[in-house]
């Protein structure tokens, strides 16, 4: 522990992108939880990497080939809903992104080591530029869940209210698609695909189990995703540890000691 702290100063930007990042992916995973979307958590983030690994090969920065070709993919979308099923398109997203990105990783030298460090998360890499990107993101994140969180509600439990008002859910709906495949790509880059995964998927899930309600959640998901990920950094960086892994499987824990606590509660009430 008297180590920890001088390594803590020395990683203070790196600590701070990943908990800014922490409760933008916790907030947006509520909301692809709301609407059956958990693959998109898996698919951005995978085609992030693809995207991040393919512009390394051309000489251009990572970040912005992860972040335009999650962009591009995700413009997509709405256009491929009206001819395929809608419920496969993130599978297949996230089969085209984890492809290329191993044949990149196989085929092209150079990038074996980006490849392994989207894996596992670099996140005690992140610089200034990460920071600020996580901040500006963290910033947008909010503000379009603020204005367009009520319609995103609408949109998902009652769809007729748009076609009642005469009002296209598209833009909205399209809008919180390039959110999110903008924010895991971005987040692939520092957290790793399954660290950013588990963000977005375990901290929404478990307060859907204990909020009483979606203003709760929204209060929930964000407190537990910012303990899983202080415990992961504290102990990554105790141990010497890769991020990814250790988040990921700090979330896991989380998950798991949060269903016993259910189980063990509903005994108690059924024992009353």
């Amino acid at each position: 522990m008297i180590d920890f702290l001088p390594q803590l100063a020395l990683f203070w930007r790196p600590c701070l992108t990943g908990a800014l990042l922490a409760l933008l992916l916790s907030l947006l995973g509520l909301y692809l939880r709301l609407r059956r979307e958990y693959w998109a958590a898996l698919a951005y983030g995978q085609l992030g990497a693809a995207g991040a690994l393919g512009a390394l090969a051309l000489g251009l920065p990572h970040i912005t080939g992860g972040l335009a070709f999650s962009l591009a993919v995700a413009g997509m979308k709405h256009w491929l809903e009206k001819c395929l099923p809608a419920e496969g398109l993130f599978p297949l997203f996230f089969i085209f992104g984890w492809s290329l990105g191993l044949l990149l990783t196989a085929n092209l030298p150079g990038v074996e080591r980006l490849g392994a460090a989207l894996f596992e998360g670099q996140l005690y890499f992140a610089g200034i530029e990460m920071l600020c990107g996580a901040a500006l993101a963290l910033a947008l994140g909010a503000f379009f869940l603020w204005r367009t969180g009520r319609f995103l509600l609408l949109a998902r439990l009652f769809p007729a209210h748009f076609h009642a008002q005469g009002l296209p859910a598209w833009p909205v709906r399209a809008g919180f698609d390039l959110l999110a495949a903008a924010s895991l790509a971005l987040a692939v880059m520092s957290l790793g695909v399954m660290g950013a995964f588990a963000l977005v998927f375990i901290p929404p899930w478990l307060a859907f189990a204990f909020a009483p309600g979606w203003r709760a959640a929204l209060a929930v998901a964000p407190v537990l995703a910012l303990f899983a990920y202080a415990l992961a950094f504290v102990l990554a960086l105790i141990y010497d540890q890769p991020f990814g892994p250790t988040l990921a499987l700090v979330l896991g824990a989380l998950a798991l000691s949060g269903a016993v606590a259910l189980r063990f509660a509903g005994r108690a009430e059924g024992g009353e």
